[in-house]
C-alpha cells in the first residue's frame, strides 16, 4: 500500500489523505481493479483538453500549504540547508509505504538520531555512529538496511560533495549516445536511464551490502515503476510549488514521471490516461505520455490531481468517464 493512502477517519479534514473517496468515485474507479482481463479504452486525444480543464482546479485545491503537515514531504521542510533537505527527503520517500501515521513516525525517529543536521550525520558517519541506528525497523526495512544505505550515502558525499552532484552524474551517464552506454537497449528513455544508472552507481559503493539492501531501491531495468525515486525527484525538482521544495535543478521539471501509486493508477484507468493493466514501467510511460500531452513542461503535477479526487470527494462528471466501473 502507498503511504499516501486516504485515511478512513471520516472525521479528519487533513488534506494530505484524510479523507474518503466518495462511495461514487469509489464505484467509478472499481473497474480498474475488477478484472485485468477486461480490456481498457483510452482518452481520445481531442478530449485531453477538456479533461486538463477539469484537472488544474484540482491540483490548486490540494496543492496547497497544507497539505504539507501530514505528508512525508514535511522532512525536507524541517530543514533550512539544501543538503539536509535532499537528504531527509530522499529516506522520507523511500520508506513512504505503508499508513502515513506510521511512515511519518519511523521517518521521524530515524532523522531524530541524526541530530540536528542529517548531512553532517551522515557525511562523517563513523562505527560509532552506525550504533545510533541500532533498533529502528520499519516494514522491511532493518537496522541493518538503513546501515547500508547510509554507508552509500556518505561515500556520495565524500566523493561527489553533494547529493544532487551524484545525480547529475549519472544524469550525464544517461544522455551519452547510445553507443557510448554500456547495458542499454535500443530506444530505452532517458528517463530509464537516470533511474538505472543510478540504482547501479548506488550499489557499486556498497559492494557488500546483502542482496536483501537492493530491494529499498527501486530499477526500471526489472520493470519497476520506481514510484518511490519519482516522489523524492518531484519533490526535489519542480520548482515554485508551495509543496515541493524544488532542491536539485539537474533535470527539468519537463522529464519528472509521475509517481505511480494504486489510486493514481486507478482514477488513471478511469479517465483512460493508462489502459495498462500492471503498475509497471510500461504503464508509466503510457500514463506518462498522456499526461505530457496536457502539460509539457510539468506533467508530475498531476500527481495532486489523480491523487486529490479521493482525497477532497471531487464529484467527476461522467463526460470524463471513460471506463466505468461494471454493473
Amino acid at each position: 500500500m502507498s503511504s499516501r493512502n486516504p485515511s478512513s477517519n471520516k472525521k479528519s479534514a487533513a488534506i494530505a489523505g484524510a479523507g474518503k473517496a466518495s462511495q461514487k468515485n469509489r464505484k467509478l474507479v472499481g473497474r480498474a481493479t475488477s478484472s485485468i482481463n477486461q480490456a481498457l479504452l483510452p482518452l481520445p486525444e481531442d478530449r485531453l483538453a477538456a479533461l486538463r480543464q477539469f484537472l488544474d482546479p484540482v491540483i490548486g485545491q490540494v496543492e496547497v500549504p497544507e497539505y504539507i503537515a501530514t505528508d512525508p514531504v514535511a522532512f525536507m521542510h524541517r530543514y533550512d540547508e539544501t543538503e539536509d533537505r535532499n537528504l531527509a527527503g530522499f529516506l522520507a520517500a523511500i520508506m513512504a509505504w505503508g499508513r502515513r501515521d506510521i511512515v511519518m513516525a519511523k521517518v521521524g525517529n530515524l532523522l531524530e538520531r541524526f541530530g540536528t543536521s542529517p548531512a553532517d550525520f551522515i557525511g562523517n558517519m563513523g562505527p560509532a555512529d552506525e550504533l545510533r541506528i541500532e533498533g529502528f525497523r520499519h516494514r522491511t526495512f532493518t537496522a541493518d538496511d538503513v546501515r547500508w544505505i547510509l554507508r552509500a550515502l556518505s561515500r556520495i558525499l565524500k566523493n561527489y560533495g553533494a547529493f544532487e552532484m551524484f545525480w547529475q552524474d549519472c544524469h550525464q551517464e544517461a544522455l551519452k549516445p547510445a553507443g557510448f552506454r554500456t547495458g542499454a537497449s535500443p530506444g530505452t528513455t532517458n528517463q530509464h536511464l537516470l533511474l538505472s544508472e543510478f540504482h547501479n552507481r548506488f550499489f557499486e559503493l556498497i559492494p557488500d551490502a546483502p542482496v536483501r539492501v537492493r530491494k529499498h531501491l527501486a530499477s526500471p531495468d526489472k520493470n519497476s515503476s520506481c514510484k518511490r525515486l519519482w516522489l523524492f525527484l518531484r519533490w526535489t525538482i519542480r520548482q515554485n510549488s508551495c509543496v515541493d521544495p524544488g532542491t536539485m535543478t539537474f533535470i527539468p521539471a519537463s522529464e519528472l514521471m509521475i509517481p505511480l501509486d494504486v489510486h493514481v493508477a486507478r482514477y488513471a484507468r478511469m479517465f483512460g490516461l493508462l489502459t495498462r493493466p500492471a503498475n509497471d514501467w510500461k504503464a508509466l510511460k503510457e500514463l506518462t505520455f498522456r499526461l505530457q500531452l496536457m502539460d509539457l513542461s510539468d506533467p508530475a503535477k498531476y500527481d495532486y490531481a489523480l491523487f486529490g479526487l479521493g482525497v477532497r470527494d471531487i464529484p467527476i462528471p461522467d463526460e470524463f468517464i471513460v471506463n466505468p466501473a461494471d454493473g
